[in-house]
Order: C-alpha cells, then structure tokens, then sequence
C-alpha cells in the first residue's frame, strides 16, 4: 500500500507547478509584447559611437495596438525642435475643416477686411494666387487688426537668430512670408522684395552678404561677397502700420486702418484651396513661419483673439485623456528650447494625426525616406517621418511600413550631443534599421 504524500513533497510540487506556470505566464508576455528588452536596446545603442554621450529615448509601437514593441526612456522628457510641429498639425487638422485666408466684408464702398493669421499672401514659396488676386480688385481697402497678444518672436527663440528666414517673426496677417528677399543680379545689381525697403538699403563692405539692424529695418549688403543670381531672405520686423504700407505699395490702392471691428456685423469668409501646400510646407520642408501662423489661425477661430499660450493651454487641456505624459509646449514651431515632450507622447500624437487625416493623407503630408522634405537623407524603407533638429538635439518620428506591410509608429530623440549632426542622423538611420529588420 502507498504511503500519502509527505508535507515536504506536497510543497514542492506545488512550488514547481507554480514556477512552471509564471514561465508560461512571462512567455505569452514576451511573444505578445516588447519585441526588444531594454538590455537589448542598450547593447544594440552601445554598437552605435555616436550615441555615447548623446542621451537617447525613444518608442515603437504597433499602429492599432498601443503594445510597444520596443521602449528606451519612453517616459523621459526630451527637446523635440520641430517635432513640435506634429503637435501644430493635429491641432489645425482638429480644427479646420477649410483654412480661412481672410476675413471681408464690403460696406459703404470701401473693402473691409480681417486677419485670419493665414500666412501665404505674397508669400516667396508658397503663394496664393486667389488670395493675391481678390486684393487686385479696385476698392479703397481698411484693415482691421484683430485682436492679438502675438509675441514678434516666440518664448525660449534665441536672440541672435533673428536676421535667419527660420525665425522670421509671428504676426497677426503676415505678408511675403514677412521676410525679404535680396537677388543679386548678374548685372551687380540688388534687387529687393518688397520694394519698400529699398531706400533702407545700403551698401557696405564690412558685412557679411545681406544684414538687417537689429532692431530696425535698415538693410545692408556687401556686393564683394556676392555673386550674380545670389538669393538670400532676412526677416523684417513686423507691424500693423507696416502691414498696411507693404500692401499699399503692393496693390497701388488706397490702404486704410482701423483698430477695431466693431462696426462690421458679420464678417464673409475667404477660404484657402492651398492646404496641400500649407501642410506640405509645414511637415515637408518643416517651415516655422507656417508652424506659428497655424497657432494664431486656430486662436483666432477658438477666441476671435489672436493669444498663442492660451491656445496651447486649452488643447493641452483636450488633449490630456490620451496623452500619456503632459507636453511642456511654448510654440508652434519647435524653435523654443523650453518645447519638451516624450517619444511615447509623439506616438499618441502620430496615432491621433492618423486617426484624423487617415493613410493616404500621411503618405501626402509626411516626408517619405530617400524621396522628399527632410527625409531625402534618409535611406530608409517604408518611413514616413518628421525630423526635428536644434544645435545639439536631433529627433525622428513617424510611420514605418513593415517588410508584412504592418505600420508602426515610432519616434527617436537624441538630445544633448556634440557630435555632427549628420552623423546622428546616421545613428538613427542604423538604429531604426535594427528595429525594422526584426519587427515584421
């Protein structure tokens, strides 16, 4: 006859049959889940050189699923420079089902009209033509200034950068992308745009190419450092009375302000047919005078007031159920050092930029690897992207289309490098190239 079980093997068969089911537990996680431990992650990161000073984060996860398939410091806040504009670009999609260009209203034989913060009239890349065209109609023309609290130039932008076209400053109606234009011609000759500035020009030996004063308009070139057919932009300091001197000399008509809109009762809307071109210059050659007129639009559609920090504070507010860590937002462009963000949060924005404009729409807007905007550098397969790039912070956020044409949304952020820019993007390239190979 058999002896009962003892104690002592009662217990152990029970601590075997309880390690052998969180083996089988710890396997189904691991199929079902992270495809790459951080372990992995670190030692893939240390075959990369670049990266050993640089401080790294990033996440992949499935585009249906919010399951990462690899995370590195996903939690962690990082400087996403014009990743920003992702955040932008989901408020305006949320927003706008057209993009109005203008507000007007005839009365009394005069032309009224309003700012929207819409930003391509006479613009030097992206003109509207139609925009162009309705002021071409011969009435006597008065502007009224919306109501604004738009700083020229945004919170956390660095002063020595305003004589660059990339921080050329916000205003309420901008105009020729609110910078000029210099070509110099083959007969050694300058010619500027606008016109207006001309007689500010002058000429000097002793700068670099094409300089603006600090803080006037007054222009000045420098014809030995200059060859014909030479382009080069400076950004003008911007206001309403210059606003209307620019477009007076433009038109040739009578141009009139008026610091109110009160006696105007309902105001018509000029809708743009350019949000192709407006988005494309946004996310394809990552345009930050587009990125902060977007930011007015949507304050001026929201609050019929034109107030940047309460714009962002009231998304930040809608967008707070979804977002897995608070964004610390300043701007619409990413020019701001005091923008920080985590890769997981960019992922739950590019998942909502999906949700929003659909497939098709990405693949329009988004720059693809190897092919256009920011990403012609990237050979890469099946990525479309988003780069961000300040003086040592480098990111990379997006879409991959797997090799099983599975899409995956990732982002990538290295900040704090000294090394050349390039050669971290050249790290990226690698390090998503290790993701892609083994996540199908």
């Amino acid at each position: 006859m058999l002896e009962p079980p003892t104690k002592q093997l009662f217990c152990y068969l029970y601590s075997m049959r309880l390690m052998l089911t969180c083996f089988m537990f710890m396997m189904c996680l691991s199929l079902s889940g992270q495809q790459f431990s951080h372990r992995k992650i670190s030692r893939i990161l240390k075959k990369i050189p670049v990266f050993d000073q640089a401080h790294i984060a990033l996440s992949v996860e499935p585009l249906n699923t919010s399951k990462p398939k690899a995370i590195y410091q996903g939690a962690h806040y990082m400087t996403p420079a014009s990743n920003t504009k992702l955040l932008t670009f989901l408020a305006a999609v949320q927003n706008f089902d057209s993009l109005p260009a203008l507000y007007y209203k005839e009365q009394d034989s005069i032309m009224h009209f309003k700012a929207t913060g819409y930003p391509l009239l006479f613009h030097p890349f992206y003109p509207d033509p139609e925009l162009a065209s309705f002021f071409n109609q011969n009435y006597s023309w008065q502007y009224h200034p919306p109501e604004s609290s738009i700083n020229s130039q945004g919170s956390g932008w660095s002063w020595d950068d305003y004589s660059y076209y990339f921080a050329a400053e916000s205003s309420p109606f901008p105009i020729y992308g609110n910078t000029t234009q210099l070509i110099f011609t083959t007969n050694n000759q300058p010619v500027l745009t606008p016109k207006t500035f001309e007689s500010t020009l002058v000429l000097d030996t002793l700068v670099q190419k094409f300089h603006r004063e600090r803080f006037k308009n007054h222009f000045y070139i420098n014809p030995r450092k200059l060859s014909a057919n030479d382009t080069l932009y400076r950004p003008f300091m911007t206001s309403d009375s210059l606003f209307v001197r620019l477009l007076k000399d433009r038109i040739k008509l009578p141009v009139a302000w008026k610091k109110n809109s009160y006696s105007i009762s309902k105001w018509n809307v000029l809708y743009s047919r350019q949000e192709d071109l407006l988005y494309k210059a946004l996310l394809q050659d990552s345009d930050n005078g587009i990125a902060e007129a977007l930011l007015n639009m949507i304050s001026q559609k929201t609050f019929d007031k034109m107030d940047v920090q309460k714009t962002i504070d009231t998304l930040s507010n809608q967008w707070k159920s979804w977002l897995p860590d608070p964004v610390e937002w300043v701007d619409g462009s990413g020019v701001s050092r005091y923008n920080m963000i985590t890769p997981r949060s960019l992922v739950a924005v590019l998942k909502n930029i999906y949700d929003e404009i659909g497939w098709e729409n990405v693949k329009t807007y988004f720059p693809k690897s190897s092919a256009s905007g920011t990403l012609k550098s990237y050979d890469l397969k099946g990525v479309y992207a988003k780069t961000g790039t300040l003086r040592h912070n480098h990111s990379l956020s997006g879409y991959w289309v797997s090799t099983h044409g599975n899409v995956y949304v990732f982002s990538i952020m290295a900040n704090h490098f000294t090394a050349p820019t390039e050669e971290i993007r050249r790290g990226i390239r690698k390090l998503l190239g290790e993701f892609q190979k083994k996540i199908k």
